[in-house]
């Protein structure tokens, strides 16, 4: 299974920005996706989750500005981010579980994308 993260960019402060992230990989069952953050000198963060049921959750500094949303059919993840901060500057990462067919569950990471938004 590989994860491929797109729509990093530079963009002003109060600006949006769509991140996409699609998973790859025959037979696989993708359960848990999510969205993590690494600013410099500051450790991950968990920004945004869905289950495979839809079900969502965030963190609490991007609560009311960034969306999560996946479409199972394209096995892939969406992170819409509105209202963007100077404080939001980071590398995002993709992040999945699945099962594969052995069954085997796994997790796995996509390559990030920068995010800078400046002030």
């Amino acid at each position: 299974v590989q994860l491929q993260a797109s729509g990093g960019g530079l963009v002003q402060a109060g600006g949006s920005l769509r991140l996409s992230c699609a998973a790859s990989g025959s037979r696989v069952r993708i359960n848990d996706m999510n969205w993590h953050r690494q600013a410099p000198g500051k450790q991950r963060e968990l920004v945004a989750g869905i289950s495979s049921s839809g079900s969502t959750n965030y963190g609490d500094s991007v609560k009311g500005r960034f969306t999560i949303s996946r479409d199972n059919a394209k096995n892939t993840v969406y992170l819409q981010m509105n209202n963007l901060k100077p404080e939001d500057t980071a590398v995002y990462y993709c992040e999945a579980d699945y099962i594969d067919p052995a069954p085997v569950v796994g997790r796995v990471w996509g390559q990030g994308t920068q995010v800078t938004v400046s002030s």
